[in-house]
């Protein structure tokens, strides 16, 4: 499983590429398909991706972030065409000083990003154009939820605790601002109290957004309300909550978190509902229609 060599000679009848970032949804996936006897091909993000995935897949290794042309040419040595992304990337590390030294680029992400992204920096721009430059390869990429659908969050309330008539109103609340945010490309959280908005996602991830949200209401008892962007293309940045979400939550004080049914990633359910029902914060998921006839209503 180390050799690239190895991988390569086992010929394995079904192969695909894993272009992994930060997080557990690498490793979900990685364990999904090996479970269904397909064989993982990982490059992942130095100094993001875990250590696990060179244990769950038949070859694993790293690149720099600024570093696509390496990837592209593993996957071609390895006769990979199919590819899927999972895992988070820092993006605040596009702000950091002396970026350029640290994360050098190689001539196909400066391509890259004169050719595809040169508009702006919002995520969907950026993930287009990598998907459009590995495409140039015809390295196409797939959604990973085709390998691994269950992680989905099913429609329904999925603790024991209940929103309250006050909470049901920041969710209604949050929900529509929320989409407008994903709209425009931003972020896909947003938290909310006594119909007010605390703090909005942007290149932070959801999980600072939540802690800011603490230190701005104290008091605590605020609404998360995360949701799919309207124009939401499963192949990349899919809603994802997990553990940590939840832990998150408890430090900052937030009571209730709303997710979207069938367009939000839930890793280690089991796990996660537990910790929700001992720590008194409700889950409730929710569709995009039946938001909007209750503020019809």
């Amino acid at each position: 499983m180390t050799t690239l060599s190895t991988s390569l000679n086992k010929r394995p009848v079904q192969r695909i590429g894993l272009l992994a970032g930060a997080g557990r949804f690498p490793i979900a996936f990685a364990e999904a398909a090996r479970k269904q006897g397909i064989s993982v091909f990982g490059v992942g993000v130095a100094g993001m991706a875990s250590d696990e995935l060179h244990h769950l897949c038949d070859y694993f290794t790293t690149t720099s972030l600024g570093r696509f042309g390496r990837a592209i040419r593993l996957f071609k040595s390895a006769r990979i065409d199919r590819v899927v992304m999972a895992g988070k990337v820092d993006k605040t590390v596009l702000f950091h000083p002396y970026r350029w030294i640290r994360h050098l680029p190689d001539f196909r992400a400066i391509h890259m990003m004169l050719r595809y992204a040169r508009e702006n920096r919002k995520d969907d721009t950026l993930m287009l154009a990598l998907i459009r430059e590995f495409e140039r390869d015809n390295l196409v990429f797939d959604t990973p939820l085709n390998y691994c659908p269950e992680l989905l969050v099913k429609h329904g309330f999925l603790t024991r605790r209940k929103p309250t008539p006050a909470q049901w109103n920041d969710i209604r609340f949050g929900w529509e601002i929320a989409k407008e945010l994903g709209r425009l490309d931003i972020g896909q959280t947003v938290i909310v109290n006594d119909m007010a908005v605390i703090a909005l996602e942007a290149i932070e991830g959801t999980d600072a957004a939540i802690r800011r949200a603490g230190t701005l209401c104290r008091r605590g008892g605020f609404t998360v309300v995360k949701v799919a962007k309207p124009q939401q293309d499963m192949r990349f940045d899919v809603p994802t909550i997990g553990v940590e979400t939840l832990q998150t939550m408890r430090e900052a004080g937030g009571r209730v978190l709303a997710v979207e049914s069938e367009m939000t990633i839930m890793l280690d359910q089991t796990e996660v509902i537990e910790l929700a029902n001992r720590l008194g914060i409700a889950i409730v998921s929710l569709k995009a229609d039946e938001i909007k006839l209750q503020m019809a209503s």
